[in-house]
């Protein structure tokens, strides 16, 4: 019998869009969106509790004009044929809100062994079918295979952002046909924003499951999923099943309002899947909820019913006071 996994959350402050990766080194590596939007910063620490305390070092800043110069949203750390990748999305500075909100997808790499040395590249914009909003990119391997996942508009459909994936030449160069997984379809989806955004991958019990967020970015903020079988064609749109209700979301009770935009890792002895994700621990936000920063990281265990689906619960209570 496992053991339950418990941790004093939140676990790090003030850092929405939490990415944790625990590395063969024995490391776990956090990135996350910081409250200023204007840099990428990386932590690592022997344990997930530790993060909280370990010393952020700063690996790359926005530029003062130009199409990485605003609102950098949402890194995310990756090892890939032993180099680091970190995948991020920035906009352009701009006398309208429009220019700070046309997000593209960029990436750093560095083959420095520890990433937090490292001197990082930019291998520039991923480049997709469109030149539109796009943002949150993730990507996985999967036999031999590798994928990216990320949120875009569509000029041709309603709404602010749609689920893709395609197969990668490299870790910044997509290749051959994307495909659309997912639009904001249910209710739930499509409150304040029609947004389906922050795809994270997991690959477990014969299936590949992406989670997903939806809707605004306050309490109506929830987490969706959605599964395929690992032996189907992950770029045919009719291996998906969408759940048709989120399976993570506020809960008034435990004093969380709008979990999403989650992570995986494992317990320290790999026998556990931890969720990572961000919520806030009250309801009501002044002006733009973009612009609030006390979306913390959080970390939950994961559980799995006989199905082999995993059980997410709800978000749980606040184990310690936070210093706004």
């Amino acid at each position: 019998m496992s053991t339950q996994q418990h941790f004093n959350n939140p676990i790090v402050e003030q850092r929405a869009d939490p990415w944790v990766y625990k590395h063969v080194d024995g490391y776990y590596y956090f990135t996350g969106s910081v409250p200023e939007y204007d840099r990428i910063e990386l932590r690592r620490s022997r344990t997930i509790q530790g993060l909280g305390e370990a010393n952020p070092v700063t690996i790359w800043r926005k530029y003062d004009n130009g199409p990485m110069s605003a609102n950098i949203w949402a890194p995310e750390i990756h090892y890939i044929d032993g180099k680091w990748y970190v995948y991020f999305a920035a906009a352009r500075t701009a006398e309208t809100n429009e220019g700070l909100f046309d997000h593209r997808m960029f990436v750093l790499e560095t083959d420095s062994e520890n990433p937090l040395e490292g001197n990082w590249i930019e291998k520039g914009q991923i480049k997709t079918q469109w030149e539109s909003f796009s943002l949150d990119a993730t990507t996985f391997e999967h036999r031999g295979i590798r994928y990216l996942v990320w949120p875009q508009k569509d000029p041709n459909i309603v709404g602010n952002s749609n689920l893709y994936i395609a197969k990668m030449e490299n870790p910044w160069t997509l290749q051959g046909e994307t495909i659309m997984l997912t639009t904001p379809d249910y209710e739930w989806e499509r409150i304040g924003f029609l947004v389906n955004e922050g795809p994270a991958v997991l690959i477990k019990n014969g299936k590949i499951f992406i989670t997903f967020s939806a809707s605004a970015t306050n309490h109506h903020y929830c987490m969706g999923l959605l599964v395929a079988d690992e032996e189907s064609d992950l770029l045919d749109v009719r291996s998906w099943t969408k759940l048709p209700e989120p399976v993570f979301k506020t809960n008034e009770e435990t004093g969380q309002f709008g979990p999403g935009h989650n992570s995986f890792t494992v317990s320290e002895d790999g026998t556990e899947d931890i969720l990572i994700y961000h919520a806030r621990n009250y309801k009501e936000i002044e002006g733009d909820p973009l612009y609030d920063p006390n979306r913390h990281t959080r970390a939950q265990q994961i559980f799995w019913d006989q199905d082999g689906m995993p059980i997410f619960g709800v978000p749980v209570r606040d184990s310690k006071l936070v210093s706004l």
